[in-house]
């Protein structure tokens, strides 16, 4: 089994990791989280999908049931990640070799030289479905989460998932827990070390929010925002709870970059994605080597929504917005609380621009 139960209500787990002090010395960052916090940094009873079926256009829906996910062994922080065969050298993990497509009716299924890997709640649904007009482009619009959740399923099993493809056409898929998941860089690149890598990013307080906004609406139950955020009031920020563990982008991002160069990643503005949603796809295309077929004359903006929405496509009478759960009214969270956050995110976020050699305007 690849997914467990998920718990039968969210809780914040306490730990002796949530106290975080702010960039400094050799080792900036705390440790990866416990098993219980991977387990709930990738989604446990918040939202995501289980082991992914093949998928046509999700665009009306709004994800699935989480379930559980099995943790990956930990690698102390600063050690270089052991070195790994290539999954396609040893014939004995799964049937065929993961280099050679395989025929399957009109056009072959292929490994993605793509992914969207990050991060929950910054935007990687409508990236994802922006793309998809392109004609070069074919993505699951299931979230597989192999590389976190069902790895032990197998290459063959994951490339069966993926949608066939002609030639010159990209295969693509996304899953937002990767980007947390200890494990997914190394599995990924024993997949193949030439993939593309995709990081939607947000500003770090705003996306803990949109998070406790979607676990409010199914847990309707939960603490307050501000309970869940800090320890005692408002004392130390805590870590431990996935909301803002997530938003330690270059934490994540420093486990990624033991595997792959930053020359194979692009980080896309979550916050440009809503404000010129051509832009920011534009880059992509680019990125992936595409010609910018997706341009400005796709999208408008729904105000009610407060989002980009693609213009009525051929053959449909109405336009194509996300489903009902995006763009959901975050709660109010006070003022004080906010800028605790900002405060603390703040060191985190320039360690994060100096890593990728973009500002995004958080600060």
């Amino acid at each position: 089994m690849c997914s467990g139960n998920p718990p039968s209500k969210v809780e914040k787990p306490h730990t002796n990791q949530g106290q975080l002090g702010p960039p400094s010395g050799h080792s900036p960052f705390p440790p990866f989280p416990s098993q219980a916090l991977v387990a709930q940094a990738a989604g446990v009873g918040l939202g995501g999908e289980g082991c992914g079926s093949r998928g046509g256009s999700s665009w009306p829906r709004a994800g699935g049931k989480g379930r559980g996910v099995p943790a990956p062994p930990q690698v102390p922080p600063g050690a270089r990640a052991p070195a790994v065969p290539r999954l396609d050298s040893d014939p004995a993990r799964r049937p065929g070799a993961p280099g050679l497509p395989v025929a399957s009716g009109s056009g072959l299924r292929r490994f993605p030289q793509a992914l969207i890997v990050g991060v929950k709640k910054g935007g990687t649904r409508a990236l994802l479905e922006f793309l998809r007009l392109h004609p070069d482009v074919r993505a699951l619009g299931s979230e597989p989460h192999f590389f976190d959740r069902c790895y032990d399923r197998g290459l063959a099993w994951y490339r069966s998932l993926m949608p066939r493809t002609l030639d010159g056409q990209i295969t693509m898929e996304k899953t937002p827990s990767y980007f947390v998941t200890q494990e997914a860089p190394r599995r990924i690149h024993s997949m193949s070390p030439d993939t593309k890598l995709i990081v939607v990013v947000r500003n770090p307080v705003t996306r803990a929010i949109s998070d406790y906004a979607q676990t409010l609406s199914k847990t309707p139950g939960l603490p307050s925002f501000r309970a869940l955020a800090f320890r005692h009031g408002l004392g130390p920020v805590d870590t431990a709870w996935s909301a803002i563990r997530i938003g330690l982008y270059a934490q994540h991002l420093e486990n990624w970059l033991r595997y792959f160069p930053l020359s194979h990643f692009l980080f896309v503005s979550g916050e440009r994605l809503v404000s010129d949603p051509a832009g920011e796809v534009g880059r992509v295309q680019d990125f992936l080597g595409l010609k910018r077929v997706v341009t400005d004359k796709h999208f408008y903006f729904n105000a009610t929504k407060g989002f980009p929405c693609l213009k009525k496509a051929q053959g449909s009478s109405r336009p194509r917005c996300l489903g009902k759960s995006k763009g959901r009214p975050h709660p109010r969270v006070p003022q004080a609380v906010v800028q605790r956050l900002q405060d603390f995110y703040r060191p985190f976020n320039r360690k994060f621009y100096q890593m990728t050699s973009q500002d995004f305007g958080w600060d």
